[in-house]
């Protein structure tokens, strides 16, 4: 089997993706997965299928279908942006509808002519603004399909074509003519009667609707964006024992390039000179630097803490490190289920049945005697009073009001499909570096000697450790000066890779690092100061050594904190329903530590973005519904693949493009109050649809049964809008957990 990625354009609702699928499916030896959201279909195939042969399975079907294509640049993006136009369509479609609408709600505005100027600003608005939908409906129509579109198309083209007869052939265009506001029910011709606020307004509301669909759905590639511009963009490439900078995609497996301190490494290879730490918390989501030196191997888009590098490269492009994390991105973005509103999984069985029965009522009305005009307006009422006004805005009001009183709550919500999972959430998994730990050293505890000063052994530690440049000294330094004060000078400072550092200060040869590094100038830790290096390690943190004048004084205990906020908030998530998971690429013990201070019980560590990914999938293969919080690029892949990522507003933009909620506050309260939010925002959605469907269903055979006058169809209808808004605006009192 081969597989290929296809980029699918004309696609305008879930139900198109659907589609799609369907006819690639039907191709013998094909299996298809298509993704609306991305638009992109991943089609695994036999091999003796032509490309062309999918492509035009796809063409058959009414859409477009290419393979992929470069990644655009950014100013490409920007000017491809496919929101613009939409954002356009909507203002000028709202600008014009609003007097349409007021119009005809309040007969006391209704002067003579108003219904003409009614006529000149809705007509722009239907064919103009609301020409996608049309354009959707005609080519749905050609392959027999009927969709949301095809109710939208036919319902403002009825509203506005009844309503162009009204005026020019019947007695709507009489000057003096008065739309009442009353409510009766009355059968009538219709000739008097117009529609064009209904067919304004609804082709404002669903533009409305599309609109924030599709800006939600333009982030869906902005994480392998986001990924392909973390790598250094230079290099400083050795030819000849000459430095000479290049871009880094010239790159060569076999070239030997520098890195110098506080620069990414371009790309993979081996170090051939010099000895650093490197911060790989990015890929690995170790918290502490890896000490690196000759015939080590290093990833591209790493960090170099301190010391220059020389590095061979030995994988370049498509093969290194990041670009397979990318590549983990995006097949977890493809193979996500997708999650279709509820709008669009009805129309299926909606849109042909509205269809059937305005065609029914046409036919009954001429059959039994009714006069064409009165046929023709019990018809075109079906179609009315079915046009999903209140659907229109059932999605978008809710997720405005939600996602605005999540911003206020420091919680992003990117759109309406990211909602349903939260709903069926039972497992949260957890990130430790940064997620439920601060993702910096910090320093402690403190463990002098016997009969030593704490404050004299961080004075000294502190300074001498101030003169370095590697994390877990400047985690001594930042706690020695929060707790001792100003620090004193250091003189005839010297690092020793891998061991610690060594200096004067306050004419005290001092010594910070390994017991090594001790055992070197022949210093012993006594057994106190030993017993507290082996609880620190075996807790998983780290232990430095001091001594000064020939003798131990303290150990310095260092790690990355746990946020102090992190166990509240797992005992709430516990209470939301759902069970604590602990995943990070740090080692087991560190990790075990944090589990038991936080309240974790289970422990998933020392695990590369693969098998982050891994665990996800083997978790979703057991039949739990999972939620994924993280903040690295390490994180990315697991975020897209879980079925609702959560990522920390604190971390890497990779982790925030791949997530479907963000907590900018950097507080895991936060993702509780996000699953509350985001579930309380899908209860308002489902109601707002509910409540649109069944006004429309209702009223249905009012208007069959030609009892329907367009005052109380269209009050009908705005009565449905306002309670969708009012029920959506009770989002706003929301409150995050105390």
């Amino acid at each position: 089997m081969s597989t290929v990625d296809l980029e699918i354009g004309g696609m305008t609702c879930a139900s198109c993706a659907m589609r799609v699928e369907k006819k690639l499916n039907k191709l013998d030896g094909v299996t298809a997965t298509v993704n609306y959201a991305t638009e992109k279909a991943r089609v695994s195939y036999d091999g003796d299928i032509a490309t062309a042969e999918l492509i035009g399975a796809v063409e058959s079907a009414g859409y477009t279908a290419r393979l992929p294509q470069p990644e655009p640049s950014a100013a490409e993006v920007a000017e491809a942006d496919p929101v613009r136009p939409l954002r356009d369509r909507l203002i000028l479609s709202a600008v014009l509808s609003v007097p349409v609408i007021v119009l005809a709600m309040v007969p006391a505005w209704q002067f003579d002519y108003w219904q003409w100027l009614s006529l000149t600003l809705a007509a722009p608005v239907v064919l103009g603004a609301g020409l996608p939908f049309h354009k959707a409906a005609w080519t749905n129509l050609r392959h027999g399909n009927a969709t949301m579109d095809t109710l939208i198309s036919m319902g403002t083209l009825a509203a506005l074509s009844w309503s162009v007869y009204a005026l020019f052939w019947g007695t709507a265009g009489m000057p003096g003519m008065k739309h009442p506001f009353e409510f009766t029910i009355s059968r009538g011709g219709g000739a008097g009667d117009i529609y064009l606020e209904v067919a304004a307004g609804v082709t404002t509301f669903i533009l409305a609707g599309r609109y924030f669909e599709a800006r939600s759905k333009r982030r869906a590639g902005a994480a392998l964006r986001a990924l392909l511009e973390l790598g250094a963009k230079e290099v400083s490439v050795l030819r000849d024992g000459v430095e000479q900078r290049i871009p880094a995609g010239d790159l060569a497996v076999g070239d030997l390039f520098v890195v110098r301190p506080g620069e990414k490494i371009a790309t993979d290879g081996v170090v051939t000179e010099g000895a650093s730490a490197v911060d790989r918390s990015m890929l690995t989501g170790e918290s502490v630097p890896v000490e690196v030196g000759a015939g080590d191997e290093v990833a591209g888009a790493t960090v170099n803490a301190h010391g220059r590098l020389v590095v061979r490269a030995t994988r370049v492009g498509a093969d290194t490190q990041l670009a397979q994390l990318a590549k983990l991105v995006e097949d977890a973005q493809n193979g996500k289920a997708e999650v279709q509103r509820l709008a669009d999984r009805v129309s299926g069985i909606f849109v042909p049945i509205v269809i059937g029965l305005a065609v029914a009522t046409l036919g009954f009305w001429l059959g039994t005697g009714g006069g064409a005009a009165a046929a023709f307006a019990a018809g075109v009422a079906v179609l009315i009073i079915a046009c999903p006004c209140a659907l229109g805005l059932a999605t978008p009001t809710a997720l405005l009001v939600g996602t605005g009183r999540g911003a206020q709550l420091g919680i992003i919500i990117k759109g309406p499909q990211v909602l349903e999972s939260t709903r069926r959430v039972d497992t949260v998994v957890l990130d430790k570096t940064g997620t439920v730990t601060t993702g910096t050293m910090t320093l402690l505890d403190v463990v002098p000697a016997e009969d030593e000063s704490a404050d004299e052994l961080l004075r000294l530690a502190g300074a001498l450790e101030d003169a370095s440049e590697h994390p877990i000294a400047k985690a001594v330094a930042d706690g020695a000066r929060s707790r001792a004060g100003a620090l004193p000078a250091v003189e005839d400072f010297r690092n020793i890779e891998g061991l610690g550092v060594q200096g004067v200060v306050d004419g005290h040869g001092v010594l910070a690092g390994r017991p090594r590094l001790l055992a070197e100038w022949s210093v012993q830790l006594p057994p106190s100061l030993q017993v507290a290096m082996e609880r620190a390690e075996a807790a998983g943190r780290t232990a430095v050594a001091v001594a000064w004048d020939g003798a131990a004084r303290g150990v310095l205990v260092v790690a990355d904190a746990v946020k102090p906020t992190s166990a509240d908030a797992i005992a709430r998530l516990r209470g939301l329903g759902l069970t604590p998971i602990l995943l990070t690429g740090d080692n087991e013990a560190t990790a075990r530590s944090v589990a038991r201070e936080v309240g974790i019980d289970e422990v998933v560590a020392e695990v590369l973005p693969a098998d982050k990914v891994d665990v996800v999938k083997r978790l979703q293969s057991e039949g739990k519904v999972v939620a994924m919080v993280g903040d690295g690029v390490n994180d990315a892949a697991a975020l897209a693949q879980a079925d609702l990522g959560l990522a920390m507003g604190t971390g890497t933009d990779v982790a925030i493009e791949a997530s479907d909620l963000t907590l900018v506050r950097g507080d895991l309260n936060a993702a509780a109050d996000a699953i509350r939010l985001a579930r309380r925002t899908l209860s308002t959605i489902k109601g707002n649809l509910f409540w649109a469907f069944g006004y429309n269903v209702a009223a249905l055979p009012l208007a069959a049964a030609g009892l329907l006058n367009p005052m109380l169809a269209g009050a009908a209808m705005a009565f449905s809008s306002v309670f969708v808004v009012s029920n959506s605006l009770r989002l706003r009192r929301f409150k995050a957990a105390a």
